[in-house]
Formats: C-alpha cells, sequence, structure tokens
C-alpha cells in the first residue's frame, strides 16, 4: 500500500479484514504430533467444525488427509485439561493407531480407512472413564485411567492399567490390568527400552503438579506387573514435569526438575544420582497442565531435541557435551512446541509475533537450508498482525513485570495526529502458565481496528523461573492485579496509551484478574471482557470444583480456614460493590470448572447496582470456547462494547445492549 492510500482516522474506527469469523477460524491447533513410518501425523482442532479434534496424516508426497472420518473426536477428558490421546501401534501406518473419542471417553483401535473398534469396557456412567497418555508393551496399550466416582467429576479415582489390543475388555471389563496406583494424580507409564522398567510422575492434593511431584519408577516382573514402586526422584517442593528412558542407555533417564529455581534437564540413574546436562537460568519445560506433555526428546548418544529460553521457547540439539545447537534460525520464530522425533529428525510447531503457527521438520544432519513446511501457517492477514515485542516493567517495590505489548497496527490507517490509543490489558488464565508472544488472530482483530493490547505475564506465570512463579503464593487477586495495573500505566507513563481509555479481557483465571481488577482499580478500568470466570473463591471451595484443582486455592489464595478473611477480601464477587465499569461476561453452560452459578451471582450483585453489563451464555460450551459461532459472538460483543465506551462507531459490528443480561 502506498503512502497516498493510508487513510487518517481515529482509534477504533479502522476497517480490518480480520474480521470475528476470521479470528475464530484462525485458532486452529497442532498438538500431539507422531512420527508414523515416514509419515507425520498430528492432531488439529478445528473451530469450524464444532471445535472437533481431528487425527491428520501427512504422506512422504506431501498428500494430507484426515485419518478418521469426521464425526471421531480425538480428545480425551483427563484431568479435565486432557493429555495425549492417541498413539500409532507401529512404524507402518497399517499397524494402526489407538485413540480416546470425546463423545463417549471410550479407547478405540483403528486402521486407516477403517471403522475404530472399541477396546475399552463400557463405562457404567456415561463419558465416566478418561484414558490418556498411552504406551505400547507387547499386545497391550498401558496408560493412564480416570474413573468419575460422582456424576459431576468431582471425585476421581486414578490408576495405570494395561488395555489389551484384542478388545477383549470390551466384553470383560476384568481384562483390564490395573498396573499401578501410587498417587491420587498421575501420568501414563513410560517403559524402558529393554523393557525391565516402568516410570511415571505422581503427587497428591494439595499439590499442584508445579508445586512437586514424585518420579516413580518400578520394575517389571515376569508377569507383565510392575513390582514396588520406589521414588528416584523429586517431592514437595521440587516439580519433575516430564521423564523420558535414554533410548541407547539401560537404566539411565532424563528428567525435567526445577531443583536449581528452573527447569532444567539432568541424568538420573537407577539409583537416583543425578547430574545437571545444561544448567542455565531458563526453562527447558513448563507447568504440566497436561497429561504426557513434552518438552524435549532424547535421541541417543547422550543428545536430545529440546525448547529453551525466558518467556519464549526456542528450538535445539542439546549435545553430550551440555552445548546448544540452536535448530530455529533466528528470533523471528519464538515458541516451538509439539515436538516429536524419529531419531533423527525433529517436527515441531513454530509461530512468532508476526507469524501465525506451522508445522516444520527438520534435519540437523542434512545440508538443507530451511525447514520442510509439512503444515504451513495462515498468511492471509500477515501484513495486518502487530509488531509485539516482550518489554519489561518495574512494579511498586521495583520488581520485574513481564509482558507482551501488541500496539495498534494497520497498514492502510494512521491516527490523528496527537491522539493517544486505547488499550485492553489481556491476563492469561491458569494462573500457573502463560501467553506466548506469536501472532493471534483473536489480538489483532482489535490491534487491526486501533485497540493496542498488552498481554501480561503477571506474577505467578511461567517461564520466568521459579521465584518469578511462587510471587502469587497465596497472593492471588492481589500479584495478578497489581503487575496488570503497573503494565498499563507503565505503558500510559511512555505516552504509548491513552490513561482514560484503558479496558481490561481475560478468561478463567484471566477472567477472575479481570473481574478483580474492576473491582481494586475502578479508576483505571473503564471497561471489560469477561470470559468463563471464577467470582468467589469461597463458594468454588464449597460447592467444589473437578478434582484437578479442587485444592488449587490452597497455593493460591490460603489454607482454609486460615486464609478465610483473604478469600472474602479478593472475592469479586464479595467485592462487587466497588465494580463501576461496564463488562460483557461470556460463559458456557456446560462449564465444570467454573460453572455458571458464579456468573449468574455475579450479574445479580451487578443488576443490584446499576452497573451496564451484558451477558452471553452458550449452549454445548465448556470450559474454554472452541465452536467457531460462539468465538464470533464474544468477539462482536466485547468490541461493541469497547466502541460504546471508548467513543467511537465499530464498522460492521452489531450493537451489544449494555443494559441487560441476554443469551444469544
Amino acid at each position: 500500500m502506498t503512502e497516498t492510500q493510508v487513510r487518517t482516522s481515529p482509534y477504533g474506527t479502522w476497517t480490518s479484514p480480520i474480521g470475528a469469523t476470521a479470528a475464530a477460524a484462525g485458532q486452529k491447533k497442532v498438538e500431539w504430533a507422531a512420527f508414523v513410518g515416514e509419515e507425520v501425523w498430528w492432531t488439529e482442532w478445528r473451530p469450524s467444525e464444532s471445535g472437533r479434534v481431528a487425527l491428520v496424516r501427512r504422506a512422504p508426497d506431501g498428500s494430507v488427509a484426515d485419518a478418521l472420518e469426521p464425526r471421531w473426536n480425538v480428545r480425551t477428558r483427563v484431568i479435565e485439561y486432557g493429555g495425549r490421546p492417541w498413539l500409532p501401534l507401529g512404524t507402518d501406518p497399517a499397524a494402526g493407531f489407538v485413540f480416546t473419542h470425546w463423545d463417549d471417553q471410550r479407547v478405540y483401535r483403528a486402521v486407516p480407512g477403517g471403522t475404530p473398534e472399541p477396546i475399552s469396557p463400557e463405562p457404567g456412567l456415561p463419558g465416566g472413564v478418561h484414558y490418556g497418555d498411552f504406551c505400547l508393551v507387547g499386545d497391550e496399550v498401558w496408560c493412564l485411567r480416570e474413573v468419575a466416582l460422582t456424576p459431576d467429576r468431582a471425585k476421581v479415582r486414578r490408576d495405570l492399567v494395561a488395555l489389551p489390543l484384542n478388545g477383549s475388555a470390551v466384553a470383560d471389563p476384568d481384562a483390564v490390568r490395573v498396573l499401578a496406583a501410587s498417587h491420587h494424580l498421575m501420568t501414563g507409564p513410560k517403559v524402558s527400552p529393554d523393557g525391565r522398567y516402568a516410570c511415571w510422575l505422581g503427587w497428591d492434593h494439595p499439590r499442584m503438579p508445579w508445586d512437586g511431584t514424585e518420579l516413580m519408577c518400578a520394575p517389571i516382573g515376569p508377569d507383565g506387573t510392575p513390582g514396588p514402586a520406589r521414588v528416584l526422584a523429586g517431592g514437595p517442593g521440587v516439580a519433575v514435569s516430564q521423564a523420558e528412558w535414554a533410548p541407547d542407555r539401560p537404566g539411565v533417564l532424563y528428567v525435567l526438575s526445577d531443583t536449581t529455581g528452573w527447569w532444567n534437564l539432568h541424568e538420573l540413574g537407577l539409583d537416583g544420582s543425578a547430574r545437571p546436562l545444561c544448567p542455565r537460568e531458563e526453562e527447558f519445560g513448563d507447568a504440566l497442565w497436561r497429561i504426557g506433555a513434552q518438552w524435549f526428546l532424547p535421541v541417543g548418544g547422550g543428545r536430545m531435541f529440546v525448547t529453551h529460553g525466558v518467556g519464549a521457547r526456542r528450538l535445539a540439539l542439546l549435545e553430550a557435551d551440555g552445548s546448544l545447537r540452536e535448530l530455529d534460525g533466528g528470533e523471528d520464530l519464538t515458541e516451538w512446541a509439539a515436538l516429536t522425533t524419529d531419531g533423527r529428525r525433529v517436527v515441531a510447531t513454530a509461530a512468532g509475533p508476526r507469524s501465525s503457527s506451522a508445522l516444520l521438520l527438520l534435519d540437523p544432519g542434512s545440508d538443507a537450508a530451511a525447514p520442510e513446511v509439512l503444515r504451513g501457517a495462515d498468511t492471509a492477514y500477515a501484513d495486518h498482525l502487530p509488531p509485539g515485542y516482550h518489554e519489561v516493567f518495574r512494579g511498586p517495590q521495583g520488581e520485574e513485570v513481564h509482558a507482551y505489548v501488541y500496539p495498534p497496527y494497520n497498514p492502510g490507517f494512521t491516527a490523528p495526529d496527537g491522539e493517544l490509543p486505547p488499550y485492553v490489558v489481556q491476563a492469561h488464565g491458569g494462573p500457573t502458565t502463560r501467553s506466548q508472544l506469536v501472532a493471534d488472530f483473536s489480538t489483532a482483530f482489535f490491534t487491526s481496528r486501533g485497540i493496542g493490547v498488552v498481554d501480561v505475564q503477571y506474577g505467578g506465570s511461567t517461564g520466568f523461573g521459579q521465584a518469578y512463579r511462587e510471587r502469587l503464593r497465596e497472593a492471588w487477586g492481589v500479584v495478578d492485579v497489581r503487575d496488570c495495573a503497573t503494565a498499563i500505566r507503565g505503558l500510559a507513563a511512555q505516552g504509548k496509551a491513552d490513561p482514560d481509555r484503558i479496558g481490561i479481557r481475560g478468561g478463567s483465571a484471566g477472567g477472575w484478574t479481570a473481574a478483580a481488577s474492576l473491582a481494586a482499580e475502578p479508576e483505571l478500568y473503564r471497561v471489560a471482557g469477561i470470559y468463563f470466570p471464577l467470582l468467589d473463591p469461597e463458594e468454588w471451595r464449597e460447592r467444589g470444583t473437578h478434582d484437578f484443582e479442587s485444592r488449587y486455592l490452597e497455593s493460591l489464595i490460603g489454607p482454609w480456614p486460615r486464609a478465610a478473611a483473604r478469600y472474602a477480601q479478593v472475592s469479586p464477587l464479595r467485592q462487587a460493590g466497588r465494580v463501576r465499569a461496564p463488562f460483557v461476561l461470556m460463559q458456557g453452560l456446560e462449564d465444570t470448572v467454573c460453572p455458571p452459578v458464579q456468573a449468574e451471582s455475579f450479574l445479580e450483585r451487578m443488576r443490584e447496582n446499576g452497573v451496564p453489563h451484558a451477558y452471553l451464555a452458550f449452549e454445548g460450551e465448556q470450559h474454554g470456547f472452541r465452536q467457531a459461532e460462539t468465538v464470533v459472538s464474544c468477539l462482536h460483543a466485547e468490541l461493541s462494547a469497547y466502541a460504546q465506551v471508548f467513543g467511537f462507531e465499530a464498522p460492521g459490528v452489531p450493537r451489544t445492549d449494555l443494559s441487560v443480561a441476554r443469551r444469544p
């Protein structure tokens, strides 16, 4: 576009090709990749297909096809946040694969082109038994099993089990062998290459997996059953988030542990002896939110593919001498994930601030100048993506506050001289997780219209070391709120944001932070977009939630009843009388993590106080929206709210009434 074609128009009024429909479609996610011989397979989340997860295969000739018909949804419900849902049964695609089907949560065996057949028993409670994190052992698959003991899944039992591949357990549930049950929460088992040992991670309430886990190891007897297990590493205060057997060194494990204050790699013997492999003040892993997650992959000879960095994640080959050979080709790609290897090559997803996620194949031993693109990035709106950057702000006591800043950007528009842009603070979910400095069409939906976004990695976020993560301990609703305010005030002080046009948005734990910020900073925030939030921790604790997070509040706020006063002080519901800013609240009606009842109680307080708001509640949506039409409705409602409060017209966006609660 030439300079003469650039139009001058107020922030917020810019027209953009990135509509809400494009933003929803752009949220496809590639995960759980694997080599199947010379083919590469992966799962792909498809918002346009009601949020189903497809299993996709790519042949050596470059052709790509689904491995299953559209009615199959490859997704497990373990710990509600899911985990590794499928496993190839050999290097020949004709050997088939197993997977968990979302609709009934049963395990199926299938071959390409064939009809999947169940191999797990039909549960007594529909969808009440969940499986994930599979491992092939002879004519069985070993995995984690999670059994719901109540219809609301608030109480569960977990164990490691062996499912016969021949399907005999369908008619005879006793054919499912129980292997171990060391902890209340566990990952699936991993068997050593010589078949002599099995290892897994375990932890018990009230710990979360980033608070401390144990690496368990058990010998496998002649009958194929693990014997007594012992702790090889970890414990309270030490979070082991991944362990892998060395492929060529019997009795050697590689372990990702935060004993140094950072998730670093260690070599571990069966006698418990350990040595660091690449000690750095960087993270080589992350919080274990999903069962079976992997951040490194051994390839033999003491070498392994790894991701590492502070905040961002780079791809490298860790050599046996502890040196790192960077493979990411520069700074443009800031986030590498979904690793898989055939022992020589590595496949991973890669993205950057102005590049959406692509699936790439790299061969460190080849002379290829560039990786092979297996699934290309979406380049449809590349020229409208904002130039995001990482900035560190300083809090009241000089503490670091990390944030990713996405300024308003549209090649076809500029703002009038002297006008400062409105900004929206984005608070990520978790809260013990992080967001990524990568292209995101939902962010670009706002920035391309002239609204800046600052994505705050508040204290408690992962990616910046254990000490940064621990800042949130017993301080949720305080540290996160303060750090979000620090970041946006910092931008305003730099003259980059209009201090009178500041909003905040977030989902889940980010929805909590957004709502709490409205109460704590009524003069700072003028509007909010709140997604499926937790709003009253005391009620959440009493009513109960899904098992994985049922004791999470003890580390986030404090043990009950000792910290009862703190629960009331930080509760957005209890502090609702301080809220003055209009907002839009969006809620899934099948959400078991943050049930709708809290949202409805909060809205009743808003009606009593006369606070303008809109409520969008969606049938068929759980915790985290997966359907494209839901995302479209939410983005339109948000933008309409920002336009009304910030004082501009949003072209082409239906107006959302901020005075009543409604269902679409």
